[in-house]
C-alpha cells in the first residue's frame, strides 16, 4: 500500500491543477475534511517578513481554500485555526490573529453566504475578545439557515480540553438525572464533543512538513486518514488541495475489517 501511495504520488506531481481536477471522483470526495494550516510564521521569515505577514498570506489562503472545498462538493471543511497553546504566543502575535479573525469575519461573510456556506465553531470561545465573539455570533446566525457546506473554526480549540469539557457536560447531565452512567457508550459520548453535530471525520491535512496532530480532533481522529505536506500554508493552493483528495481516494478504508472482507485482491 506505502508503495502504491508513493508511485501515485510522484505521478500526481507531473500534473497541472485542470488534469487533477479532472481525475477527482465527487462520489469519494471526504464527507468531513479537516486542515492544520501551519507554516506561516516559517513563511515569512524565510522571506525576512515579520510573522503576521505570514498570518495575513494564510488569511488569504483560506479564502481560496474554502471556495474550492464548497465548489468541489464538500461537506465538512473544519480548520484549524487558532489553538489553545496558541495564547502562549506573544501578546502582540495574538492580539493581532484575534484582528484578522475580525477581519476575516467582515470581509468574507458576504461570500461565505453567496456559497450558501453554514458558518460553526469548536472550542472555549469564551476566551476570545468581544469583537470576535461578536463577528463570530452574527456569521452564525446569518448562515444558520444556509444548506452548502459547513466551515468549522476551530479556536481557541484542543482537543484534549474538548474531551475534559465533554466529561463535565455528561457529569452535569448525570448529576442532573437526565442520563444514568450506565447509558454512557462512545456514540453518546461523541454527542458531547463540540463536532457533536458534526460529520465523523474522514481526512486531516497538515501543511508545513510536520507530522503531528498536534492536539488536533483526538477523539474524532482514530479512523480518519491522514496527510502531511511539506507546502506552507501561505504556499498551499487547489492544486495541492487536489493532490491531497486524490491521495485519500486512492487509499482503502477498512475500520479494523480485512482486505478480504471489503473485497481487496491482495487480501492485505
Amino acid at each position: 500500500m506505502a508503495d502504491t501511495l508513493l508511485k501515485n504520488s510522484k505521478k500526481l506531481e507531473k500534473l497541472d491543477t485542470e488534469e487533477l481536477l479532472r481525475m477527482i471522483d465527487p462520489a469519494r470526495l471526504p464527507e468531513h475534511l479537516a486542515i492544520i494550516m501551519d507554516g506561516n510564521g516559517r513563511w515569512a521569515a524565510r522571506r525576512g517578513l515579520p510573522r503576521i505577514a505570514g498570518h495575513k498570506k494564510g488569511m488569504e489562503v483560506v479564502r481560496n481554500i474554502v471556495t474550492n472545498c464548497s465548489d468541489l462538493g464538500i461537506k465538512t471543511l473544519t480548520l484549524y485555526a487558532f489553538s489553545l497553546e496558541n495564547w502562549r504566543r506573544p501578546a502582540k502575535e495574538v492580539e493581532a490573529l484575534m484582528s484578522l479573525l475580525t477581519l476575516y469575519l467582515r470581509k468574507e461573510l458576504a461570500l461565505i453566504k453567496k456559497h450558501k456556506i453554514r458558518f460553526a465553531t469548536i472550542g472555549r470561545l469564551e476566551d476570545l475578545p468581544k469583537e470576535a465573539r461578536s463577528w463570530i455570533d452574527k456569521a452564525k446566525r446569518e448562515t444558520e439557515d444556509n444548506r452548502g457546506m459547513v466551515l468549522d473554526l476551530a479556536l481557541s480549540y484542543g482537543g484534549r480540553g474538548e474531551v475534559v469539557d465533554a466529561a463535565r457536560r455528561f457529569h452535569e447531565d448525570a448529576a442532573a438525572g437526565r442520563i444514568s452512567p450506565e447509558e454512557l457508550d462512545e456514540e453518546r459520548f461523541a454527542g458531547y464533543l463540540d463536532t457533536g453535530a458534526l460529520p465523523e471525520l474522514d481526512f486531516v491535512i497538515r501543511t508545513s512538513g510536520e507530522m503531528r496532530i498536534s492536539n488536533f480532533l483526538l477523539w474524532q481522529v482514530a479512523y480518519a486518514e491522514l496527510y502531511f505536506t511539506d507546502s506552507l500554508w501561505p504556499d498551499f493552493t487547489e492544486r495541492d488541495l487536489l493532490a491531497a483528495l486524490l491521495d485519500y481516494q486512492g487509499r482503502q478504508r477498512r475500520f479494523g475489517k480485512t482486505g478480504d472482507q471489503l473485497g481487496r485482491e491482495d487480501g492485505l
